[in-house]
């Protein structure tokens, strides 16, 4: 059963849906004053987004490609404020952020810079000539094998490399990042978070991408971060945290790029073996409440061959381990797998260790995330200046087959025409994504409380605001009530959380409302992903349940009809005359079964637009490449509501 309405962006839907920094609505009435608070009041909870995934020069892989921006001007670009590139074009966004945490890799915090002071240790580090005599591309790639024993210290290296790490250079970059996130932090106007990132692999290589951002919720941290080179197993990590929290130091971790995790981190297991038992799924649970499911190097939600029929599941897909060419593994390495291992591991009596709520984020490495595919700038400074060297326009004769490593084995590529392509992953990589929560207010426990409940969003880039909830009270809700995001509130539950049960057998019914970006294409369509578990094997269904321009969903199929969107290729213009400005409906699950758990989640589509690398093709006068996409669909993902028989 699904009532919907299609409408333009009324007064009682910018009540609703409250705001942000984002201009794309008015100030929402609820709010207390201009200062973005709330009452507390859960119907008034506001959209915030940020980014959580921030690199500066005290990380070790920004630094050696030319980025010299530290965490004031990482804060000063999400304010508003331009900063410069690497190679030295302005960097802006076309409106601010309302959150930002910089998250610099903790192996190795700020040795590199430190390597250049003849007054440091590190001056004299076994790496350190490599490191200041680096001028060309290869010559800084180089920087990495120099580095690699030292920031990658694995369990059977040699002990004695670790005196080369001078922990008071670590103390001090990190003192540092805390004090310029205090600085900069201005409740209820921009919030931000002092984080680092925990950089782990697999143990059979240093390939298995296990990277997580720690994030803390107050103004007092530890004084020094939890890295690989303390241990490269996430259990030591949790671990730590708990060791932290009862220290008075909260924190949550964000797993990140699982989609070249090469299916390790949604695993059955404990890192080193032995199945997941309760206290496995205790501790990272309480450790990990949400994952970061798209961002620059590809979009973790799912892949084609995890959701064959899923039309949208190749969306952004990154497919190798992290910084290398080798593919990763699907299983395992994808969100959506991840919800439905889930639902296994609690059918065999362990609760379930994957109820994650969703985020975006950047992991830009120039401290300035780009999220406009119209003015994309890479991620990797001097690795992804030009659209040669991100692979989106052409060779020019003579030039190697890799221009982010000239001289390597990496063979051309042919995309279909004759035209020639450096090799280069840089291809793959999206204009992506935005953290987004559902606050009381912009501040630092407002928003960390959202995410710790789940009640938060991710976007490939875009605003669009998404609300859902679940609930067998919903089904008779009124979708013009003025007081319909209050009700919903009372009679069901928001995105993150669970219903128990259902009384008769009841089919659950949700209410999903999504508010279109008004700078980015208009919506096209609303879906609810569903993911079952019966009889000890798991299953999934995409339902669309919203359509635009009136169009009505297909009931044997779930699909809306194509609203006739289009792309014109040879200027990036798209249709003017199609789309919604608004979907909201309530859908109840035509397929349900109370015996069998579930999760469901929402996912809204926007009209196609160009994405990056056709950008880049039309401004150099060429075509888009052929053998990746020219056009995209940004989205919003919500995070799920989970049933329990």
């Amino acid at each position: 059963m699904r009532r919907t309405a299609v409408l333009i962006v009324t007064l009682t839907a910018i009540l609703a849906f409250g705001c942000a920094a984002d201009d794309s609505s008015a100030p929402a009435a609820a709010s207390a004053d201009d200062s973005g608070q709330t009452t507390g009041n859960p119907a008034d909870r506001q959209a915030f987004y940020g980014d959580l995934h921030v690199h500066t020069e005290y990380s070790y892989d920004a630094f050696v490609f030319a980025t010299r921006a530290g965490p004031d001007e990482a804060y000063e670009f999400a304010k508003g404020n331009p900063i410069e590139h690497p190679a030295g074009f302005e960097l802006k966004l076309d409106r601010p952020l309302d959150f930002q945490g910089v998250s610099d890799h903790a192996n190795y915090l700020g040795m590199l810079s430190a390597m250049g002071d003849p007054d440091q240790p590190a001056y004299n580090h076994p790496a350190a000539e490599t490191v200041r005599n680096a001028e060309t591309v290869p010559e800084r790639r180089g920087i990495f094998a120099a580095l690699q024993p030292y920031v990658r210290f694995m369990k059977d290296a040699d002990p004695s490399i670790r005196v080369h790490l001078d922990k008071n250079v670590v103390r001090s970059a990190w003192s540092e990042i805390a004090a310029s996130a205090n600085r900069h932090y201005e409740p209820g106007v921009f919030t931000t978070f002092i984080a680092y990132e925990y950089t782990s692999a697999g143990a059979g290589g240093i390939y298995e991408n296990l990277h997580r951002n720690v994030v803390f919720r107050g103004a007092e941290v530890p004084d020094i971060p939890f890295s690989r080179l303390d241990s490269y197993n996430p259990e030591d990590l949790w671990a730590q945290m708990e060791a932290w929290r009862d220290q008075g130091f909260e924190a949550i971790a964000i797993p990140h790029n699982s989609n070249g995790s090469g299916g390790r981190m949604f695993e059955y297991e404990y890192f080193e073996g032995g199945a997941i038992d309760q206290a496995y799924s205790d501790l990272r649970s309480r450790n990990e409440p949400i994952v970061e499911i798209t961002q620059t190097k590809g979009t973790s939600e799912t892949h084609p061959v995890l959701s064959p029929n899923d039309e949208w599941a190749g969306f952004e897909i990154m497919p190798y381990r992290v910084s290398t060419s080798i593919l990763s593994e699907p299983p395992g390495s994808y969100v959506r797998d991840a919800f439905r291992r889930g639902l296994t591991i609690e059918a065999g009596g362990v609760s379930n260790p994957y109820k994650l709520g969703v985020i975006g984020s950047s992991d830009t490495h120039v401290a300035a995330g780009s999220f406009d595919e119209e003015n994309y700038w890479g991620a990797s400074g001097l690795m992804q200046t030009s659209p040669q060297q991100r692979g989106s326009v052409p060779s020019e004769p003579g030039a190697g087959a890799d221009l982010q490593n000239p001289g390597a084995a990496a063979q051309p590529i042919d995309d279909g025409t004759g035209r020639i392509y450096p090799f280069t992953p840089a291809i793959t990589n999206g204009a992506s994504g935005l953290a987004a929560v559902w606050a009381d207010e912009n501040t630092r426990e407002a928003i960390f409380d959202a995410m710790r409940r789940k009640e938060s969003f991710a976007t490939s880039g875009t605003r669009i605001k998404v609300r859902f909830f679940g609930g067998a009270g919903l089904g008779g809700l009124d979708l013009d009530d003025p007081n319909l995001v209050a009700t919903a509130y009372e009679a069901g539950v928001p995105m993150g959380g669970d219903l128990v049960g259902a009384a008769s057998g009841e089919a659950p019914s949700f209410l999903v409302w999504a508010l279109r970006d008004t700078m980015a294409a208009p919506l096209q369509r609303v879906q609810i992903v569903k993911g079952w578990e019966s009889g000890g094997e798991t299953a999934e269904m995409v339902y669309d349940v919203a359509c635009s321009d009136g169009l009505e969903v297909d009931p044997a199929t779930h699909r809306c009809p194509d609203n006739g969107a289009s792309v014109d290729l040879s200027d990036c213009s798209t249709s003017a005359d199609v789309g919604a400005a608004e979907l909201r409906t309530i859908w109840t699950d035509p397929d349900f079964d109370p015996d069998q758990r579930a999760f469901y989640y929402a996912r809204v589509l926007e009209n196609p637009v160009c994405r990056w690398s056709s950008w880049d093709a039309l401004r150099a006068g060429t075509t888009p490449r052929q053998d990746f996409p020219a056009t995209i669909q940004e989205r919003a993902w919500s995070s799920p509501i989970w049933y329990t028989p």
